[in-house]
């Protein structure tokens, strides 16, 4: 079968953000496979039919200079594939620093290896209560709404603390590239198209979308694919700039507006791998323990038989490397962590039936799929948004079909895991 000319391309900058794109790509009804890394022609033609293709990557979690060396050959075999849009996928909460995770310097390698017109920064995602209002970013905290510099879960981020709301400031410190704004009143009284020519007359080399409706998303999906039919696209930003395009993509009737088809059963035991210290975290660890869950130390010394143990017995498992806040102490543990979670849950997986599996934390997924042999996922169900049921295809048989769920730490209700076990 010949391989489809892909509709739209991204890299997702950690594994659990590249879920969330390909759970709305599927939603929409446009055939979509995440590949774990760059994919060999081999796995391209397995997923010949796909409309969509994506890379979950680790930047978030990486330095400039690892960025410099990694970034440029994925952009470009990206680029190769001649689609008309390539999105950096980042998270809906943008944190990232000089030091880690540099979305200004992620945009200014696309910007050199792609040569744009100008590069679309999309942040607003409503469907995940985030917001942008005038270059600010906003985004829930329970039930309340909180600038990103006050919400009390990001402004103390153990690796990228978010200390900046205005966007375009906290990207200056990245880089040096103009960026301009399509702001909430152009939209309102419908001068965006003007408002973003004002800006390209300007020389503005990136141009940030407010949003906080479908409305605004709407608009900016109508203005980035009438360009991206022009010339290709390279943009920046959350999957609320996936939603943005396929809203476009369904009125141009380039996709339907169904679902791919699935299906997912009610499973006995689950087993669940936390290296979040978020608070909503720790409430869905702590729900699960007082439900019935058995619950480990990742730094036992029997991790690894007691858990087996119990997922032999049926009994659903619950292994973390915090309840909550980090002591001010405390060194968070990034991609060591991931890869011990990894090497860990490999080995449980062979050794159990254990065949639904959630991991919890944007960089502790990254790494420890890492680990699994697993080369790429696809959409099986959604549970929260977010935070889908996917997939897995491996070579080895007691990973493939495994089903996974790449959870950051601000995502999902309190009974989050025992709704990942129960789904049908």
């Amino acid at each position: 079968m010949p391989v489809t000319r892909p509709l739209y391309a991204y890299y997702g900058d950690d594994f659990t953000g590249s879920t969330d794109v390909l759970e709305a790509l599927s939603l929409g009804g446009v055939r979509t496979v995440l590949f774990t890394g760059m994919p060999t022609e081999a796995h391209r033609r397995e997923f010949a039919d796909c409309q969509a293709l994506g890379i979950a990557g680790e930047s978030r979690s990486r330095p400039p200079e690892w960025m410099d060396g990694h970034l440029p050959g994925v952009f470009e075999r990206l680029g190769a594939l001649g689609t008309p849009i390539i999105h950096y996928k980042t998270c809906s909460t943008f944190d990232s620093s000089v030091q880690i995770g540099s979305i200004g310097r992620a945009l200014e390698i696309g910007r050199e290896t792609l040569s744009p017109s100008f590069v679309p920064i999309v942040v607003a995602a409503p469907h995940l209560r985030r917001y942008v209002a005038f270059g600010n970013l906003f985004a829930a905290a329970g039930g309340t709404i909180c600038r990103i510099d006050r919400h009390p879960t990001m402004r103390s981020h153990p690796v990228t603390p978010m200390y900046e709301s205005d966007l375009r400031r906290h990207l200056a410190a990245q880089t040096r590239l103009p960026i301009g704004l399509v702001d909430l009143t152009a939209f309102a009284h419908g001068h965006a198209p003007a408002a973003l020519a004002e800006c390209l007359s300007r020389g503005d080399a990136a141009v940030l979308f407010d949003g906080v409706s479908d409305g605004e998303l709407e608009e900016t999906g109508r203005l980035l694919w009438r360009s991206a039919r022009r010339q290709p696209l390279f943009c920046v930003g959350s999957s609320g700039l996936t939603y943005a395009l396929m809203s476009a993509w369904r009125r141009a009737h380039v996709i339907a507006d169904e679902a791919v088809g699935t299906s997912a059963a009610p499973l006995e035991t689950l087993l669940v791998m936390s290296g979040s210290c978020s608070p909503v975290t720790e409430r869905q660890i702590r729900t699960a323990l007082a439900n019935g869950y058995h619950g480990i130390s990742l730094d036992s010394q029997s991790a690894l038989g007691e858990a087996v143990t119990h997922l032999r017995a049926g009994r659903s498992t619950v292994i973390y490397s915090a309840l909550g806040a980090l002591p001010a102490a405390a060194q968070p543990g990034g991609e060591a962590l991931g890869r011990r979670a990894g090497e860990l849950l490999r080995r449980i997986l062979t050794e159990t039936r254990v065949r639904r599996v959630v991991l919890a934390g944007g960089d502790t997924s990254t790494h420890a799929v890492a680990q699994l042999g697993i080369h790429a996922l696809t959409w099986a169900a959604s549970l929260e948004p977010g935070a889908p049921l996917c997939r897995a295809h491996s070579q080895l048989p007691e990973l493939d079909g495994l089903q996974l769920v790449l959870k950051g730490g601000q995502v999902g209700s309190d009974d989050f895991f025992e709704r990942v076990r129960l789904w049908r």
